[in-house]
């Protein structure tokens, strides 16, 4: 895994890549080899295999950036829905044999032959861990099966880049960051805005004094995209979709399109909301330009709206104050809508860190700061620099060479995470709540405490 894959290797145009199902069903006709080249020049012993574990819209897009990645050999998938669509809107179509066309459509472009067949495909994921030849996985599932699947993998020996947010509750985080840490395994959640120059540059000017002394965090997050009517029907599950398995840990309930999919977000039994979808992110950045990866507030209070019909159960409208040990307070709420020409919201969410000397606001679309010329200044050699990754998929795979810590390792991603997660419980409960962040309970809070965790529908455990 020391060498390097040519640039010749991955030349492919984007037409050649999406390949439609009939071309790819000529091909499945057809096994053959890929030649060790267009994985890498080093042996086949140093190549990293990867298998892709849930393959909705986010897990399809994880799949794609690995397998362009050098030295990289996508083995295996995984997924309970053998294929369907409206995953985010409703000319989608996803699940485990569209990204197994996908695949084995780019490993035959790839092939002097034009000819592949070699990628497998399982329904459930104890199948795909259970191989011995596969080095890592990627863990793109509903929130609820995060850390249940990621647990296993840690224990199979591969190592894991987890989709955010990386846990759906703070206990299950903690369990997680234990058997990482026991297991000697690397784990990247997948907070990609760490691997933004914009953010990390933000955060040094923070980290190094530029706005003197921090005083509050401005966190915005998007509204809810997707809404639900007062009343839903249950519907007959479709063909090929291990609807029981789609569940797992969480509580039965009748099948619904609304239920699964992108949709989950918005239902407290799978997810947490925007809070936990956008909230993951940005959250994440005001954790690193506080210096916080490794601990989070001390009192939390919050007073969101949520629904009282229908299916989704996640707050609609968002809005909690967090305060740390030192006094620096963090505001969590919904944001405007940026509507572009179409009528679409395009708001993504920002950090603003709030200073005695100026302030700087930062999102994925550029920085603003006071005085503007902070965006002019340079991290001296003897200051504080933070993580630098380029790429937060090669940056997980080269730890996975190296063993070192990744950009966004499990303790930061479940930190991180908790501040969601106590931002809602905040907000269910409609009250002041203190909080010790070493030992990760609640102070005089005996309900609040109860929220650090949830019963598993048997059999799944932790």
């Amino acid at each position: 895994m020391k060498n390097k894959r040519s640039n010749q290797a991955i030349t492919l145009s984007r037409r050649e890549f999406l390949k439609g199902s009939t071309a790819t069903a000529a091909i499945f006709a057809f096994p053959t080899v890929v030649p060790s080249s267009v994985f890498g020049t080093e042996a086949p012993s140093e190549r990293i295999t990867i298998g892709c574990i849930g393959l909705g819209s986010m897990g399809t897009i994880n799949t794609r950036a690995f397998l362009s990645k050098s030295g990289v050999q996508v083995l295996a998938l995984c997924d309970v829905n053998k294929g369907s669509g409206r995953y985010r809107e409703p000319g989608d179509f996803y699940g485990r044999e569209p990204a197994r066309e996908i695949v084995n459509s780019y490993y035959a472009s790839l092939s002097s032959s034009g000819q592949y067949k070699g990628c497998d495909a399982y329904n459930d994921f104890r199948d795909l861990l259970a191989r011995d030849d596969i080095d890592a996985v990627v863990v793109s599932t509903p929130d609820h099966w995060h850390v249940l699947i990621s647990i296993a993998a840690v224990r199979a020996g591969k190592d894991v880049y987890c989709e955010k947010p990386l846990t759906l509750t703070i206990a299950e985080g903690r369990a997680l960051v234990n058997e990482v840490k026991r297991y000697e395994r690397v784990l990247q959640t997948g907070s990609q805005q760490r691997s933004s120059d914009g953010f990390r540059f933000a955060c040094e000017l923070v980290r190094n004094g530029r706005i003197g002394k921090v005083h509050t965090v401005n966190v915005e997050i998007p509204a809810n995209n997707k809404t639900c009517g007062p009343t839903w029907t249950p519907e007959s599950v479709p063909e090929g979709f291990d609807y029981d398995f789609w569940l797992g840990p969480a509580p039965w309930a009748p099948y619904t399109t609304q239920r699964c999919h992108y949709q989950s977000h918005f239902n407290l039994d799978y997810a947490g909301g925007q809070v936990t979808n956008w909230g993951a992110h940005h959250l994440d950045i005001a954790q690193w330009g506080l210096g916080m990866d490794n601990s989070g507030p001390v009192e939390i209070e919050g007073s969101g709206e949520f629904p009282t019909t229908g299916l989704f159960t996640t707050a609609t409208k968002v809005y909690f104050e967090a305060t740390y040990a030192n006094g620096v307070k963090l505001i969590c709420k919904t944001g405007d809508p940026v509507l572009d020409s179409k009528g679409v919201d395009t708001f993504d969410g920002i950090d603003k860190f709030e200073g005695t000397d100026g302030w700087v606001l930062v999102r994925r679309s550029g920085l603003l700061t006071y005085p503007e010329s902070l965006k002019q200044e340079v991290i001296g050699p003897n200051e504080i620099h933070l993580y630098k990754s380029k790429d937060h998929q090669q940056n997980f795979l080269d730890c996975v060479k190296s063993r070192q810590s990744p950009v966004t390792p499990v303790e930061v991603g479940h930190r991180s995470a908790a501040v969601c997660h106590l931002g809602n419980i905040a907000m269910l409960l409609s009250r002041k709540l203190r909080w010790d962040p070493d030992k990760e309970r609640f102070i005089g809070d005996d309900e609040a405490n109860r929220m650090l965790s949830r019963p598993m529908r048997s059999p799944w455990h932790l």
